[in-house]
């Protein structure tokens, strides 16, 4: 019988879009200067802003490691508590 991560998920951080918006202005940058950093696209990193999608994958791996780089503070699958309804 093979051992394996069944059953079990790394728990990481609720990557919405106050989550999203505050690691990027910790980093100081342009939706755009984001989406380079992360190799996608400006417009993805405004759906998830605007909370017309959520990272989730890489992508939300991606960010966990940039953000812990970084010295982003998050808490572990809470959501943000900037849910601003602003644009």
């Amino acid at each position: 019988m093979a051992a394996g991560r069944q059953g079990k998920k790394r728990r990481g951080p609720v990557w919405d879009a106050g989550q999203v918006r505050s690691l990027r202005r910790h980093l100081g940058l342009s939706q755009q200067g984001l989406a380079e950093e992360l190799g996608t696209r400006q417009q993805t990193i405004s759906e998830w802003e605007t909370g017309q999608y959520r990272p989730r994958g890489t992508s939300a791996r991606l960010l966990t490691v940039v953000a812990e780089r970084a010295g982003f503070q998050y808490e572990v699958g809470r959501r943000s508590e900037e849910q601003e309804g602003t644009a």
